[in-house]
């Protein structure tokens, strides 16, 4: 079995939710504290092995691309101002992996950019993970997935237990072993007492490249839209589909504004330099 090298990174939405800040800046570059969102995404895929990560733009995400290049003028001036720390961080994240530009054409829909990744894939098993959302675990959730992958050589898609059904894609599953289940449908934002489960299924994904052709032949879904969980439930007819229960994560959702508001509030107080001050600030507020 091929080791996975490569992750697919679609960030070519419009981020119309987070409008009018989306209009000239890319969602999966908005901060939190002093890193953007597709930064926490990226080191999650390095810690986890991935050496290639194959970023699927539009013509309005040059930032993303500008984020992870080297900043020549940037870092000859830190270097003349003596700000080694800084200095070194905006090197390690040009340096973390080999990046991959492509830009998507093709209907609309979240099955397109990993679709558009065919040729660069190239008959490799990969991963994908959305651009505007993470899990934080120790192991990383995509290292807990592809050690699944490993083990059983079919795909695997990340899962977390929740309490509001209705926000996810619930996953129908049978209990294999341990933390590792295997998916038999998915029911995109059910109704309370409808639910196959309390199993949310989504974020990250290791398929396999036979994943392809299912694309290319889906036809349009929900909103007139290419479906990735469309091409997953036609995978699962011809192999088994298994899903990782994310151990030790705390799951955050930066494609909301509530949650994404919440996602800087936490990390805000995680933060080495800042966390102590500003938890001093909010316990000060009078709300």
């Amino acid at each position: 079995m091929n080791k996975v090298t490569k992750a697919v990174i679609p960030a070519a939405g419009f981020g119309t939710r987070f409008l009018p800040q989306t209009k000239a800046m890319p969602k999966e570059m908005l901060p939190l504290v002093d890193k953007p969102v597709i930064q926490y995404v990226v080191e999650e895929a390095v810690a986890s092995g991935i050496k290639d990560i194959v970023m699927v733009t539009g013509w309005h995400k040059r930032a993303v691309e500008d984020h992870f290049d080297y900043p020549f003028e940037l870092e000859i001036r830190l270097e003349e101002w003596g700000k080694e720390e800084q200095l070194k961080e905006v090197r390690r994240i040009a340096e973390m992996a080999n990046f991959i530009y492509l830009r998507q054409k093709g209907p609309y829909g979240n099955a397109t950019p990993v679709l558009c990744a065919e040729k660069v894939i190239d008959e490799e098993p990969f991963v994908v993970l959305w651009g505007d959302e993470f899990i934080l675990s120790d192991p990383p959730r995509a290292k807990q997935c592809l050690k699944v992958f490993e083990k059983y050589g079919d795909p695997v898609i990340s899962g977390i237990k929740v309490e509001d059904v209705t926000r996810y894609g619930i996953a129908k599953v049978k209990h294999i072993e341990k933390n590792i289940y295997q998916l038999f449908d998915l029911v995109e934002k059910p109704e309370h007492g409808k639910a196959p489960s309390k199993m949310a299924a989504h974020g990250c994904y290791v398929l396999t490249p036979d994943i392809f052709p299912i694309l290319k032949n889906l036809k349009p879904g929900k909103s007139g839209e290419i479906w990735l969980v469309d091409g997953i439930k036609e995978l699962m007819k011809k192999r088994p589909i298994y899903v990782c229960e994310i151990k030790d994560g705390r799951y955050y959702d930066t494609g909301s504004k509530l949650e994404y508001l919440k996602t800087v509030v936490e990390l805000g107080l995680q933060h080495h330099q800042v966390g102590k001050d500003f938890r001093k600030y909010l316990k000060g507020l009078k709300i």
